[in-house]
């Protein structure tokens, strides 16, 4: 039977994470996975709610080692958690939070294995194992759950750590601000620390400050693990942070403008991860240097009857996309937005993510979203029109949309925009459809 080992770290006092500036070795961390495994009920599937990373870490390698199916909805929403009760009827919720409100029976993560517990050696994992379920964010319509085995994202996180060059670092500290339960925080901040051999910081930093705290906690070298609406606070912010070795951002497409003011500001390589929760990640890039994204090895991207798909490698089946991507090469792509991002109107093609850029780009303006309301009425002649939702405390509609008119089209201009007090997106700075919809006036 072909197997992988659970973690990378060769040695019981290698260092596995850090909680609160103290480090977490190895053999208490597989001490702590035996505790946990040996706790849990009995049930086939656990959806894993600890906000704590390294619980989170413990509850998903517990889950493994005793065959059980980890569930991770990236939101935990009362009808996303009716979904998952429907998907799979004997899920059980394990937190580390004593006023979690999911709806499920509930298993508080118990305390770690006493300070000297250890156990060794790590365990190893059949390759076909089916370890979890991931749920995609739901920001256009209902979740949906896709299977992920071992050995595949064992594979894909090996090649990330390799493109990132994190196999010849010595035990690097990854600080992220994005939440393990997410397709992108479950690869980069978790997976990849334990099968490469770093460390990942058990804390979840949001604010500038604490971000930057967060870092100076962790001894070097460093990694930050962000996305783009994170990265734009964190300049706006103008907060220094301590020497870092690299910065890896996802779940949207940086502007090259954006990533050359944060690797001039921090004096650090900005890299990006593409990918999705039915593929996983599949390419990266450097923003600054290239506008083409390379790769995973094995991974192959084609365009079959105008829908792009990709397969191969360590994606699970042939997947289509809901982006459109521009082969360049047998191992490289351009991305030129989302399906769903394209709009037409009047006969003038653009995307909402374009759209949305030259809105963020004003002065004065700290968050914003165009969007095509659905349902609403067009013009006398047939017309869709956009609308926008802007936070901009400083400004008004009328010097808004004069920036916007030195930008964009007549006939991108957003009607309505709407000054709202703020836009409430999800951990990795999605905007969720029915957030959208909770902001807009009744048509």
């Amino acid at each position: 039977m072909h197997v992988a080992p659970l973690i990378a770290h060769g040695a019981p006092d290698a260092i596995v994470a850090f909680r609160n500036g103290s480090p977490i070795r190895a053999g208490r961390f597989i001490a702590d996975i035996a505790q946990l495994s040996a706790r849990l009920p009995t049930t086939g599937h656990v959806l894993n709610a600890c906000h704590d990373r390294y619980s989170f870490a413990v509850g998903l390698a517990a889950c493994i080692s005793s065959n059980r199916v980890s569930l991770l909805p990236s939101t935990h929403t009362p009808e996303a958690i009716r979904q998952l009760g429907s998907f799979a009827p004997d899920a059980i919720c394990l937190t580390d939070d004593p006023a979690c409100d999911i709806d499920l029976p509930q298993f508080q993560f118990p305390p770690g294995a006493v300070p000297d517990a250890e156990a060794w050696p790590a365990p190893a994992v059949a390759l076909d194992r089916l370890v979890a379920y991931i749920f995609t964010s739901g920001s256009t319509g209902v979740p949906v759950p896709h299977a992920k085995t071992w050995g595949r994202l064992v594979r894909c996180v090996q090649i990330e750590a390799a493109r990132l060059r994190l196999l010849a670092t010595a035990s690097c500290v990854i600080v992220a601000t994005v939440p393990a339960q997410h397709m992108y925080g479950f690869e980069s901040t978790v997976l990849l620390p334990l099968q490469s051999g770093n460390a990942l910081c058990a804390g979840r930093p949001f604010y500038p400050a604490d971000i930057a705290s967060a870092l100076a906690a962790a001894p070097a070298p460093r990694m930050l693990v962000s996305t783009p609406v994170h990265l734009r606070t964190l300049l706006a912010a103008n907060i220094d942070l301590p020497p870092i070795e690299l910065i890896l951002s996802a779940t949207a497409s940086l502007d090259e403008s954006l990533a050359r003011k944060v690797e001039e500001r921090y004096a650090v390589p900005l890299l990006e991860i593409y990918g999705s929760t039915e593929t996983g990640q599949i390419a990266s890039r450097r923003t600054t240097q290239t506008a083409e994204w390379l790769l995973w090895p094995d991974v192959s991207v084609s365009v079959r009857d105008g829908q792009t798909w990709v397969e191969g490698g360590h994606v699970e089946s042939a997947t289509p996309m809901g982006d459109v991507l521009e082969i360049t090469g047998a191992d490289r792509f351009l991305l030129r937005g989302r399906v769903a991002d394209l709009v037409n109107i009047a006969g003038k093609r653009s995307s909402l993510a374009y759209l949305d850029h030259q809105l963020t780009s004003i002065p004065g303006v700290i968050d914003g979203a165009f969007f095509l309301r659905e349902g609403a009425p067009a013009t006398e002649i047939g017309i869709t029109r956009l609308g926008a939702l802007v936070v901009a405390p400083n400004l008004d509609v009328k010097a808004i949309t004069s920036c916007l008119r030195e930008r964009l089209d007549p006939a991108f201009l957003p009607r309505p925009l709407l000054l709202v007090p703020e836009i409430r997106r999800n951990a990795t700075g999605k905007l969720p459809l029915h957030v959208l919809q909770s902001l807009l006036p009744d048509p």
